[in-house]
């Protein structure tokens, strides 16, 4: 397998991860909310925001592979 190929599947992967994780970190904040805990909540999107960022970066290397 070409070594692009192989980068187009391991970015593919780590999107697919990311956006798993990102589902699983909103679920959280949303507990943590709901148990009056908002600050730690608020930390939680706080980096669901930089983690949505970085999953932007991976699908912008990914595009330019194609």
């Amino acid at each position: 397998m070409e070594s692009i190929e192989k980068a187009k599947i391991r970015l593919e992967h780590w999107i697919s991860h990311s956006d798993h994780h990102f589902e699983e970190y909103e679920t959280f904040a949303d507990q943590l909310e709901e148990a009056g805990k908002t600050e730690s909540a608020k930390c939680i999107r706080e980096m669901m925001a930089l983690t949505s960022k970085s999953t932007e970066c991976l699908r912008e290397a990914l595009r330019l592979l194609e």
